[in-house]
């Protein structure tokens, strides 16, 4: 029964949360009613077992230990507000619960908010990463962090940001951050800013969810090229670790066990994203995730063709992460030193200095020249700023290549 629950707490928690949030109207009141109820759930469930509905008994239990709360500590305004808001009744409850996660993210993504704390946000309160973990995905301290996220809540709540969905005239002007964030949230479940696991499959198919939720409510091209992006990486999660648990890059994995259910549906919402003018950038990064997931070898892959992408996406999204991966598609159609090229002049201007992957490009490209000495340099720098385990494993068993070519 314990494994039970605790399997229900990774599962609902989160969206348990999202409805104690708009039933208290407050963050950290919910934060501790939902703690509270998941107690009572260990104490009671294994005597009485499992309810019949146990997100319902959650979210019950939880309001009923809010209002508890409340009255000892005399909070008798808060109280008003809480027993005048009844519980959607069972038939509703499913689509209630949907709702309230939706209402959640554009409350964390409200435009009074930074950017980076509306990320932080919704890290935090949606998904459930602790404020450790998101501390090392923004590199600054669990203390300062802790403080953003206590400031951001403060800021919810003393600015009366209401906890809604915009309606249809605020819906688009909102729906970039909104898309971002769910992006970020798939990103940390794809691949894990630190740790020693490659990914997080139930953080990946959290963001999988949200973003069929907003395509369900709105269904806008960048909704669906962000969901198809989704969906095509995702379709090669099995494949991205050796039974060993090592990473194995795109050209070593078997496209057989590529989920191709999934890959259909990406194709399918890929081309309707393109089919509507303007093509927005998350159109453009799920027409590249298509052409990989369409490529029947690594050697069929159509580098022409993603390259030209990349310089699309170059004039919607200028940035160093996007000029890096079309330094590589360039590698990859035109040879090692056209590519290399472009890293040096990367490199040389400082923005990526400390980021990893940048120097991984930079040592494959010297390995694929045959220059082994600069190839050991730039993955030794790679490694030194790598915070994932499964990628130091990576690039410790290339560094050991490297030396047994200069043995």
């Amino acid at each position: 029964m314990l494994n039970q629950i605790e399997t229900l707490y990774r599962r609902e928690s989160r969206r348990v949360f999202a409805t104690l949030v708009r039933l208290l109207r407050d963050f950290d009141r919910a934060e501790d009613a939902l703690q509270e109820a998941f107690a009572a759930a260990m104490q009671q469930w294994p005597v009485e077992g499992l309810p019949k509905n146990p997100r319902a008994w959650l979210v019950s239990t939880a309001r009923f230990k809010a209002i508890d709360r409340l009255r000892r500590d005399a909070r008798m305004d808060s109280l008003e507000d809480l027993v005048e808001e009844p519980p959607a009744p069972p038939e509703k409850e499913q689509e209630t619960i949907v709702d309230d996660q939706l209402r959640l993210i554009f409350t964390c993504c409200h435009p009074a908010l930074a950017s980076e704390l509306q990320i932080a946000l919704t890290l935090r309160e949606i998904c459930g990463l602790t404020t450790e973990a998101i501390a090392k995905a923004f590199l600054v301290a669990p203390a300062t962090m802790a403080q953003r996220l206590v400031r951001g809540k403060a800021k919810i709540r003393l600015a009366g940001i209401p906890y809604e969905v915009p309606g249809q005239k605020q819906l688009p002007e909102r729906l970039d951050a909104v898309l971002t964030v769910i992006y970020l949230v798939f990103n940390e479940g794809y691949h894990t800013s630190s740790g020693d696991r490659l990914h997080r499959p139930d953080l990946a198919e959290e963001a999988i969810r949200l973003g069929r939720l907003l395509l369900e409510l709105l269904p806008h091209p960048e909704v669906r090229g962000l969901l198809a992006l989704m969906l095509l990486h995702h379709a090669r999660r099995a494949t991205r670790t050796s039974a060993d648990g090592d990473l194995l890059l795109l050209e070593e994995q078997d496209r057989s066990l590529w989920d191709q259910a999934l890959i259909r549906e990406g194709q399918a919402l890929v081309e309707s994203a393109l089919a509507t003018r303007p093509v927005g950038r998350f159109g453009v990064q799920a027409a590249i995730a298509a052409l990989h997931a369409e490529a029947p070898t690594a050697d069929a892959t159509d580098w022409p063709q993603i390259g030209a992408l990349y310089d699309v996406l170059l004039r919607l999204t200028p940035s160093p992460i996007v000029e890096l991966n079309r330094a590589v598609a360039v590698a990859m159609r035109d040879g090692p030193e056209a590519g290399l090229a472009l890293v040096d002049g990367l490199l040389a201007r400082g923005e990526l200095q400390q980021y990893h992957l940048a120097h991984a490009a930079k040592a494959d490209m010297h390995r694929r020249l045959g220059q082994f000495e600069a190839a050991r340099e730039s993955y030794e720098h790679a490694l030194a700023l790598a915070q994932q385990e499964v990628e130091k494993r990576f690039l410790q068993k290339r560094l050991e290549e490297i030396d047994a070519q200069l043995a």
